[in-house]
C-alpha cells in the first residue's frame, strides 16, 4: 500500500505542469522620455496562460497585460511572455506585449495609438508558487510613427500561481 501510495504521488507530481497560471500584480513608476510630459506612479495587472511551450527550464505562455498610470494614462496589450529557472527559487522573465495605449494628457503622447511593451525581469519563486519580481519595462510604437519618445517603468510585481 505504501509502495502504491508513493507511485501515484510521483505520477501525479510528473503529469503536473511546470508552471501553472498565474495573475501578476504590479507597482511602480514611470519615466516618459519626452522632456514635456508626466512621469508617475503606476500600476499594472498582468495574467499569464498555463505555458504553451516548457523545455528543461524554459517556458512561454500567451499573456495580457492592463497598465494604468495616476494621471489616466492606460495601456492594454496581449502577446507572449516567457520564464528561464536560474534554480529552484530565482528565474528570469521576459515579454513582449503589443497592444494600444490612451493618455490622459496630451504630454504623454506616445506617438501612436500603437505600443509595444517588452519587459525584463528578476524573480524570486516561493515553495508554495507564488513568485515577487522586480522587472523593468520599455513601451514604444516601435518606429511605425515618426515620434517615438516612449516610456520606461520600474515595477515590483506579485506572482500569484493558481
Amino acid at each position: 500500500m505504501k509502495h502504491l501510495a508513493v507511485a501515484l504521488s510521483l505520477a501525479l507530481t510528473a503529469a503536473a505542469p511546470l508552471h501553472a497560471q498565474s495573475l501578476i500584480l504590479g507597482v511602480g513608476f514611470a519615466d516618459f522620455e519626452f522632456a514635456g510630459s508626466s512621469d508617475q506612479a503606476l500600476v499594472s495587472l498582468e495574467y499569464q496562460h498555463t505555458p504553451f511551450h516548457e523545455r528543461e527550464r524554459f517556458s512561454a505562455a500567451l499573456a495580457g497585460a492592463a497598465s494604468v498610470h495616476f494621471n489616466g494614462d492606460v495601456h492594454l496589450g496581449v502577446g507572449i511572455a516567457a520564464e528561464y529557472k536560474l534554480n529552484q527559487h530565482w528565474f528570469v522573465e521576459a515579454s513582449v506585449l503589443p497592444g494600444v495605449f490612451i493618455e490622459a494628457d496630451s504630454n504623454n503622447d506616445l506617438g501612436s495609438k500603437f505600443e509595444v511593451r517588452s519587459l525584463l525581469g528578476l524573480g524570486y519563486r516561493f515553495d508554495r508558487g507564488d513568485a515577487l519580481s522586480l522587472a523593468i519595462t520599455h513601451k514604444s510604437n516601435a518606429s511605425v510613427s515618426s515620434f517615438n519618445p516612449g516610456v520606461n517603468a520600474v515595477l515590483l510585481r506579485y506572482h500569484v500561481a493558481f
